[in-house]
This record gives C-alpha cells, sequence and structure tokens, in this order.
C-alpha cells in the first residue's frame, strides 16, 4: 500500500509539472511589438542636414521571444507620410530606430530617407500598422516642453 501512495503522488506531482512546463511556452510567448519611442524634435537649429534629419526618430520594441516578420509592416504621422518595412525581421526582444533622413539600413536602424522632417515638433501621432494594414498601436504627443515621447 505504501507503494501505491507514493506512486500516486509521484505521479500527481509529475502531471503538476508537465501542466507547468506545457504552459510556460504560452507565457514565454507573451509581449508585443509596439511603439516604443518618439524622438520628435532634433538637438540645435532644424537645418536639414543629415545628422540633424535623422536624430529624429521612432522606436518600435519587440518584446516577445521570437523573431517578428516586419515585412508589409508600415509607420505613418497624422499628415500621412509613411515608412512601409521591405523584407525585415525583428529579433526577439530588439528594438529598431526608423530615422527620418537617408543613411544605410541595418538590423538596428533603419531610413526613411525624407529630406524633410516628418515629425512636428508641437504634436502628432503615429501609427503602426501590421502588413494586413491593421492597426497595430498609436502613440502620440501634444508638448514642446519635451523633445521626445516614451509610448
Amino acid at each position: 500500500m505504501h507503494s501505491t501512495r507514493t506512486t500516486a503522488a509521484v505521479l500527481a506531482v509529475c502531471g503538476a509539472a508537465a501542466l507547468a512546463l506545457a504552459a510556460a511556452p504560452a507565457q514565454a510567448a507573451s509581449g508585443s511589438v509596439h511603439l516604443y519611442k518618439i524622438y520628435y524634435n532634433s538637438p540645435g537649429t532644424d537645418t536639414r542636414s543629415a545628422s540633424s534629419l535623422n536624430a529624429e526618430y521612432v522606436q518600435i520594441k519587440n518584446t516577445t521571444t521570437r523573431n517578428v516578420s516586419l515585412r508589409g509592416w508600415s509607420v505613418t504621422d497624422a499628415s500621412a507620410h509613411k515608412y512601409t518595412f521591405p523584407a525585415f525581421t525583428l529579433g526577439a526582444g530588439k528594438t529598431v530606430t526608423i530615422h527620418t533622413g537617408k543613411g544605410t539600413n541595418t538590423a538596428a536602424n533603419r531610413y526613411w530617407g525624407s529630406g524633410n522632417y516628418i515629425w512636428n515638433n508641437d504634436r502628432d501621432t503615429a501609427t503602426l500598422k501590421n502588413f494586413v494594414g491593421t492597426r497595430i498601436g498609436a502613440c502620440s504627443y501634444n508638448s514642446t516642453s519635451s523633445s521626445y515621447k516614451i509610448c
């Protein structure tokens, strides 16, 4: 009888452990791909130089535990300026910065390619949409007391 009780207890513990392990991947996969930060007022005078344009940017963060393809995803402002990702994968736990100006795209930095500023210095809204056009999120600011907004 003692071994039957021991076996039942071991099976109960193993069953509970198996259920916990089965639930772990779903919990680990939680998180999101979302707008993280907008730096809307680049430092200094607005000269439209490459360094000034590229000091204005929006960041997208992947807080999931998996890589996410952003191909076809887009970021727009309230005036309908639009950046669309070409083939691009955002790594698990990574952030990508989309600079307003021109530059060489990397895994961490992308370039809108604009010769004009995108983000208004006082108020604007960034909207992130996935490849089918579903709104993933938006981030608005209405302030001249700061140069950036954490979304």
